[in-house]
């Protein structure tokens, strides 16, 4: 059973992390979907996959309604986990981080999953991205199908309209990047301007060291002023993926003070995600990076 369990676990830990945010709680929901399967009788379960997806499900679901109860500030700005790794990466040598990265779920997607209610955000994840049918979700949340289709719809109206679809071609979207900093490092401010949509937004997560660094700036112009105080960064910006789109860690003397990441569409940078959070940076695995 538990090697029948570790095939299904890439999986798990993708569910888990696009319900979540957070590897380390993607990594204690799927150790707690171990504990349960070793607890169940296994003659009982006909379909294990579908019973796993399930339970981690159920599982993400409560420790979002208790991060809830417990957060006193729910405006606050928090980026989720970045998963990094190189842009020569070869694909399938890491089933987990491959498992991750399907379909690009970027950061910018995850901050609106975040904004979804508990239920809501289950609904989608489970049946838009893992392909559960409706009927298989709706006990988990105690609705009907139903109400469950609905929570899931809605759910999917605000992904749409807020989380864009990045260009597939990842040169293109190095291009803008590359541009980008380019343009930060020469302080050329109307360069900066061309290459932002004019509805951009930056997310940037200082984490509590950092209150300062934590904001969201919307406009090509206001994103445009802030990036110009970046140019000093740009020598030590190291290209990578994060989350699967163009990105970059910024680490002056081997040490990260940034992770950042660019949702690119139609050759223009629409979204930016800012990790800036010094605990946080320290925690992150840079080992995909290394030479």
């Amino acid at each position: 059973m538990a090697t029948r369990f570790e095939e299904h676990r890439p999986r798990l830990r993708a569910v888990a992390y696009r319900m979540l945010g957070s590897l380390s709680e993607a990594d204690d929901a799927v150790q707690e979907t171990w504990l349960r399967l070793d607890r169940t009788d296994a003659a009982e379960i006909d379909n294990l996959g579908g019973w796993l997806t399930t339970v981690v499900g159920r599982i993400c679901l409560n420790m979002l309604r208790s991060r809830e109860q417990r957060r006193e500030d729910p405006l606050e700005i928090r980026i989720p986990d970045p998963v990094i790794s190189r842009e020569d990466r070869t694909v399938g040598a890491d089933p987990e981080q491959e498992a991750l990265l399907i379909d690009s779920v970027g950061l910018a997607m995850l901050v609106v999953l975040q904004s979804l209610a508990p239920a809501e955000r289950l609904a989608f994840v489970l049946h838009d991205m893992f392909h559960v049918p409706f009927d298989d979700i709706a006990p988990l949340i105690e609705k009907t199908t139903a109400a469950t289709r609905q929570l899931a719809s809605r759910a999917r109206r605000r992904v749409q309209g807020q989380a864009p679809v990045p260009d597939p071609d990842l040169a293109r979207q190095r291009v803008a990047v590359d541009a980008f900093f380019a343009a930060a490092r020469d302080g050329d401010f109307e360069a900066l301007v061309s290459v932002l949509d004019p509805d951009v937004v930056l997310r940037s997560d200082g984490g509590a060291a950092r209150t300062g660094l934590s904001a969201i700036v919307r406009g090509a112009r206001t994103v445009a002023a802030q990036a110009t105080s970046w140019g000093k960064l740009s020598p030590f910006a190291r290209p990578a993926l994060i989350n699967g789109v163009a990105g970059v860690v910024v680490a002056p003397k081997k040490q990260p003070v940034s992770v950042m990441a660019f949702t690119v569409v139609d050759g223009r940078i629409v979204a930016i995600e800012v990790l800036a959070d010094p605990e946080r940076l320290r925690r992150l695995d840079l080992s995909a990076l290394e030479d």
